[in-house]
């Protein structure tokens, strides 16, 4: 188990509009480039190249911003391992899950139960407080989830996609109670950088174990997913990622988590074409219901309870 310090509680104040909503939009559109990306490559060397990629861009830089790389190295060991939880094992599930089959609304809202998750892992593993409103917020959104997901699971990628996107949800959580065992607050880009950078060459690997050497399966396609994910997804995600923090505070991006699942199934209609049906529709609004409840961070005079930062990578399938 898991030993983390406390810390004190953080102060939540108001979201910038243009980071939030470009946020919003960023992490939203990964879990479109994620289906798209798979009809080009196969799915863990997508996302193999996608943090190779990812890892010589923040690298560069973080030693052009920060100077260079100061971290201890026990420091580094927690930041490698949480990242590779993170980010190997919740994107090589989610792109598996996509590969699968699984829809990018249904991706989307599967990770926005994650804060909530989060919390009940924390509950279970460290003996945190747990409120009524996140148990019930949680509840109301598995339900959502189950209404989407509807008798025909086939169409959700069946059985072995939706139990990648489980793995992929748990490695998220997971991840951001890792985030909170590293202790402290690193500088946020060279952490990018190892927690990338650990988490290439594993997935590599197995990709290569799982899928062979033939895995380009449309070059326009892989071409413009690798660059779209680890620039857009992982850069600029994880930039608007630190003006929220430091404007909202930790509990910032949690916050607007159940916006995803609506703005994904946007982009979805708009760029991939897929509908949902009215029981899906009310699936969908029951789910953010409950996703928004759980994980409400109250009037900006408030004072937060102690959460987990969300994950430096957003990530989030995208």
């Amino acid at each position: 188990m898991l030993t983390v310090p406390t810390h004190a509680p953080t102060p939540v104040r108001g979201l910038p509009l243009l980071p939030a909503a470009g946020f919003v939009l960023v992490w939203s559109s990964g879990y479109i480039a994620g289906p798209y990306g798979v009809q080009g490559m196969s799915p863990l060397m997508l996302v193999a190249l996608r943090f190779a990629l990812a890892t010589v861009l923040v690298a560069i830089l973080a030693r052009v911003l920060r100077g260079p790389l100061r971290v201890s190295r026990p420091d580094a060991v927690r930041i490698a391992l949480t990242g590779l939880v993170m980010n190997g094992v919740q994107f090589g599930a989610m792109y598996l899950a996509f590969d699968a089959g699984l829809g990018a609304t249904l991706g989307a809202l599967l990770h926005s139960l994650s804060p909530v998750l989060t919390a009940i892992l924390a509950w279970l593993l460290l003996h945190e407080r747990l409120s009524l409103r996140q148990a019930v917020g949680f509840l109301v959104g598995v339900a959502g989830v189950l209404l989407v997901l509807g008798p025909d699971v086939d169409e959700a990628g069946g059985a072995l996609g939706l139990t990648f996107a489980v793995i992929g949800v748990l490695g998220l959580s997971f991840g951001t109670l890792g985030q909170r065992w590293i202790g402290h607050a690193p500088d946020p880009l060279w952490s990018a950088t190892i927690q990338f950078g650990v988490s290439a060459p594993p997935v590599f690997v197995l990709a290569l174990v799982v899928e062979g050497t033939d895995v380009v399966r449309d070059p326009q396609i892989a071409v413009v997913s690798v660059f779209y994910l680890a620039v857009v997804n992982s850069i600029i995600g994880l930039l608007l990622l630190g003006i929220l923090a430091r404007e909202g505070g930790a509990s910032a991006a949690s916050s607007v988590f159940f916006l995803m699942p609506p703005v994904t199934a946007l982009l979805a209609w708009l760029v991939l074409g897929d509908t949902l049906s009215a029981r899906e529709l009310v699936g969908l609004a029951v789910a953010v219901v409950g996703v928004a409840v759980a994980t409400a961070i109250g009037r900006p005079s408030a004072v937060a309870p102690t959460e987990a930062p969300v994950p430096a990578d957003r990530a989030r399938g995208r």
